[in-house]
């Protein structure tokens, strides 16, 4: 009935103006409405009855329609509707928000821009970040052409890394990390804050229990690494931090993590360094191109190139070192030869019945997946090969195995396959074996690997490997153009000058 569609003022029905005898209007004068009938069913029953049932409806579509139709009143109810849903409280999962900290940047100063002819310095280009206002303030040179900071690759307020360990955890941002703590009576507090680096942070590395370090047991340790370059920091329980060195590896990092006392920094070009907290001192060892790495109590398990497993007992590395070697020792061998690609480490508990038994899943650069498997009493003769998963036709690029799962992933559009794993008294079981559960992918829109922090905390799991988590990729600073406003100043930059600003 036109009292029906019409009652709302300035909706999309009360602009026809329609007579009172809109029942009464001949065929020809009836009007076709190009959209989604389903949509507008609730849209029907509410101009009818005033009420809104959400049953089977999808909120955003609805309100969507409710818009280009002019119902405000229902609008308002489904922004509501939303607004609900997405509670900045979170879920039961939400545990606690950390608001960003609030630390001024340094101002960044780029060389100043050069009139022409003469060589005089114009207005130095400055621009000054605070973490908690995303304000950009910008100076410009006397030919009013405005430039961006053409320095920072990353935005330097985007949280790239967090790690955790106990009840400590680290947030790596571009420059410089923040360290909180949470206990029951105070919950989340910041403790730590890193000085300003002047390197892009791609790595970090927490270890909130170490024992026997330069100020006592009480001390924590946090590292972050930049290309080849390792800073690490030692933090007393009241929160002060000392810079305890810099260190390099000669060559990127690609993981760095402590097992122990030892902080361990490896690269897939095969060398592999380390810094013990009980002698101080910091060694770098050649080793076999490495192409997968994982941690097993004290040991340092390496996949390499060459289809072989190595481990690194750190336990015994202090002794090693007078040797100037580490001692490492060849644990496995794949029968085809492949390149070890990624590696996976499970310790099952220590039972009278089972012992220490060691699980090893990894994958390979042909795509197969095999499980291997120490026995506490083959211990001399190495793992055995337990199951073999061809399923994969492209390299192996992450593998998990855990309790109850079994999770590999391959470097054809992130192609994910996951097995059940059957256990008897603790210990892997393949009478019955395990079970395929899932295959599917993942897809991403978004630039692989467009910093390298990515591959260092997008480790897999039912619940994450080790608490890290890597942040959504966010905006970058742009070099905008010179002559943007038509600065003829500006213009007269020469364009190796322009590409280096």
């Amino acid at each position: 009935s036109r009292q029906t569609l019409m009652w709302i003022p300035d909706s999309f029905f009360s602009r026809w103006g329609l007579p009172p005898s809109f029942r009464n209007v001949p065929l020809v004068l009836q009007i076709f409405i190009d959209r989604d009938p389903t949509a507008f069913a609730p849209i029907l029953n509410f101009l009818r009855t005033k009420e809104l049932d959400l049953r089977g409806v999808n909120i955003n579509i609805l309100r969507h329609e409710a818009e280009f139709y002019g119902i405000t009143p229902l609008v308002r109810r489904l922004l509501l509707c939303e607004e609900i849903e997405r509670s900045s409280c979170g879920s039961v999962l939400f545990h606690g928000y950390l608001p960003p900290p609030g630390i001024v940047f340094p101002q960044l100063l780029l060389p100043g821009i050069l009139s022409s002819g003469t060589g005089e310095l114009q207005d130095v280009i400055v621009f000054s970040l605070h973490l908690s206002y995303p304000s950009i303030s910008l100076s410009a040179c006397k030919g009013k052409c405005f430039v961006m900071c053409p320095g920072a690759v990353v935005d330097p307020r985007k949280v790239l890394i967090v790690a955790g360990h106990h009840n400590w955890i680290v947030v790596a941002y571009a420059h410089f990390v923040i360290c909180y703590r949470i206990k029951e009576s105070s919950g989340w507090q910041q403790v730590f804050s890193s000085p300003y680096l002047d390197w892009s942070i791609e790595r970090i590395a927490l270890n909130a229990k170490v024992v026997g370090g330069p100020h006592g047991d009480k001390d924590k340790m946090v590292a972050a690494a930049s290309n080849s370059n390792i800073i690490l920091w030692s933090i007393q329980d009241g929160g002060s931090g000392n810079e305890i060195g810099v260190f390099s590896l000669g060559v990127s990092v690609d993981h760095l993590f402590f097992i122990g006392n030892q902080l361990v920094a490896t690269s897939h070009t095969g060398k592999v360094g380390v810094w013990n907290a009980v002698t101080q001192h910091w060694q770098v060892q050649d080793v076999v191109p490495i192409t997968s790495c994982d941690t097993a109590g004290s040991f340092l398990l390496l996949g390499c190139n060459n289809g072989s497993i190595y481990y690194i007992d750190m336990q015994k590395f202090p002794l090693r070192m007078k040797d100037n070697d580490l001692l490492v020792t060849e644990l496995y061998h794949d029968p085809s030869n492949d390149a070890i690609t990624a590696l996976s480490v499970y310790l099952t508990p220590k039972t009278s019945v089972s012992g220490n038994w060691i699980e090893i899943a990894y994958g390979t650069s042909s795509g197969a997946v095999r499980v291997i498997v120490q026995h506490p009493e083959t211990v001399g003769s190495g793992p055995q090969l337990f199951q073999t998963f061809t399923v994969h036709r492209s390299p192996v690029t992450k593998i998990m195995l855990s309790e109850k799962h079994l999770v590999s992933v391959c470097a054809d559009n992130n192609h994910v396959r996951t097995w059940t794993v059957t256990r008897f008294r603790g210990m892997i079981s393949t009478q019955p074996g395990s079970t395929p559960l899932a295959s599917f992918k993942i897809l991403s829109l978004e630039e692989t690997e467009s910093h390298g922090s990515y591959s260092s905390g997008n480790d897999i799991g039912e619940r994450g490997r080790d608490g890290r988590h890597t942040a959504q990729e966010g905006d970058v600073f742009c070099l905008l153009e010179m002559n943007v406003l038509g600065c003829e100043k500006c213009k007269s930059i020469p364009e190796q000058q322009q590409r280096t600003l």
